[in-house]
């Protein structure tokens, strides 16, 4: 499911607003994941995006959850259970502690980073299960740059790009820790499109999504998402092409918005 959320992922007039003004706590967006198999879109899974509120001694963090799971039809096939999310400041979204684990088809792997923006550095924890089932760990410090984020933090403050300030053609990227290296995620604004979605016929931002120095996503509009052009630029539909096949997200439902 890594290519799924870098396709949720992934405008130099676009600038991300001051403060976070689209996404609020208790926020649940449900989605359906289908892919191509033998030439026919298939649902497999439901990715579910969630926001909350964590208290701890010296602040007040929101929690951006989002995970992947296979329909129990698919499981016997390739059983899917991912789960990412980042602690972020609510007002910035500023990533301060980032989580992935995920276990596909029986492979494990658990990521964590400890972000220290003063310092520029992340803390880094892996650990993946051996093929006799034994679980290896390795602890890294990583160097990041000013303004780098993890995957799911990235993705929420792509909704926070001042798009309606935005002409076609726009850009902007971002700087994204994944796997211990640094990607660049680029985006650029296409237009408005209006489309049907379970949610009701929206009108929205089209944004293609590319990635720079990686063959990842496939193709130069293969790779689109689709942002309802109002306050909470709510992601309704996406499309991404990889080295194995083609699939898309479709928005199931929506509901504690922000605005």
């Amino acid at each position: 499911m890594k290519q799924l959320f870098l396709t949720l992922l992934v405008l130099t007039s676009l600038k991300v607003s001051g403060q976070n003004k689209t996404i609020g706590y208790g926020e649940k967006l449900v989605f359906t994941a289908s892919y191509n198999m033998s030439g026919l879109l298939t649902d497999i899974a439901q990715v579910t995006m969630e926001t909350s509120k964590v208290s701890t001694s010296k602040s007040t963090l929101m929690r951006l959850k989002c995970s992947a799971a296979t329909y129990s039809s698919f499981d016997s096939f390739f059983k899917v259970r991912d789960l990412y999310e980042s602690y972020v400041g609510p007002a910035s979204l500023t990533p301060y502690l980032y989580k992935r684990d995920i276990n596909e088809g029986g492979y494990y792997k658990f990521m964590q980073y400890k972000f220290n923006h003063r310092s520029k550095t992340v803390k880094s924890q892996m650990k993946k299960r051996r093929g006799d089932g034994s679980i290896w760990e390795v602890n890294k410090d990583v160097k990041i740059g000013n303004s780098t984020k993890d995957l799911v933090s990235t993705l929420y403050t792509l909704r926070n790009l001042d798009i309606d300030k935005a002409s076609p053609g726009d850009t902007s990227s971002f700087k994204v820790l994944f796997d211990n290296k640094e990607n660049t995620v680029s985006f650029r604004y296409i237009g408005k499109e209006t489309i049907s979605t379970n949610i009701g016929r929206k009108e929205c931002y089209k944004i293609a999504i590319s990635l720079r120095g990686s063959d990842v996503l496939k193709g130069s509009n293969s790779n689109i998402i689709w942002l309802t052009a109002d306050a909470n630029k709510v992601p309704v539909y996406a499309k991404f092409k990889i080295a194995v096949g083609n699939g898309e997200l479709k928005i199931k439902s929506a509901s504690g918005l922000k605005n």
